[in-house]
């Protein structure tokens, strides 16, 4: 479990393809690696992926077909920055919103407007993830846990501050990207409950 407040901005130092269309890469980092245990989980661009091997200052994963396919992981290139968050312990802060890591769906950029200091990004989310969105509640946009504005249709927006502009990967964003979207768990099972047999 994460909580999508990103400890580090990490660097795809390395991409492997395998022929099974499933990808290993390095990922360049500030964390202390002698406190990474192999099999450790860390979310990288809110995805949750198993560390397989350490080096002095990075740390590689691998991630599957499916993985590949259902988000943004696919484009990784070296040089691609990535957020990474660790896995919490238990009594550690909650300072965002409960985040599992899994990956629902994928969401484009519209627009970046500035708004004093900070900026307001409108993201376009999947048709059949538009109704977990509400106003007021939480998102996880590529593991960043944020606040929702507003929403209109398929449409919501956030408000960044420059903080996280600078400590994330939202600092690079342009009209057209696409981010990995996890909606918030509490709405997943709110919406299940109300289902209708």
């Amino acid at each position: 479990m994460f909580t999508g407040i990103v400890t580090d901005l990490g660097v795809v130092r390395r991409v492997v393809r395998g022929e099974g269309r499933e990808a290993r890469f390095e990922i360049a980092s500030g964390y202390d690696t002698s406190t990474i245990a192999i099999g450790a989980s860390i979310a990288h661009n809110g995805v949750c992926l198993t560390i397989i091997e350490v080096g002095p200052d990075w740390h590689a994963v691998e991630a599957s077909a499916e993985t590949l396919s259902k988000t943004t992981l696919g484009s990784w290139r070296e040089g691609s920055k990535v957020n990474l968050e660790r896995a919490l312990k238990v009594g550690d802060e909650l300072g965002g919103h409960i985040v599992s890591g899994h990956v629902d769906g994928v969401a484009k950029v519209v627009s970046i407007t500035p708004e004093n200091e900070s900026k307001r990004y409108v993201f376009e989310s999947p048709a059949d993830l538009a109704c977990f969105v509400a106003p007021k509640g939480s998102v996880a946009l590529d593991g960043v846990s944020l606040t929702v504005n507003e929403v209109d249709g398929r449409r919501f927006g956030i408000n960044v501050i420059p903080h996280t502009q600078a400590v994330t990967t939202f600092g690079t964003y342009r009209p057209g990207d696409e981010v990995n979207m996890e909606i918030d768990m509490l709405a997943r099972y709110v919406a299940r409950l109300l289902q209708k047999d």
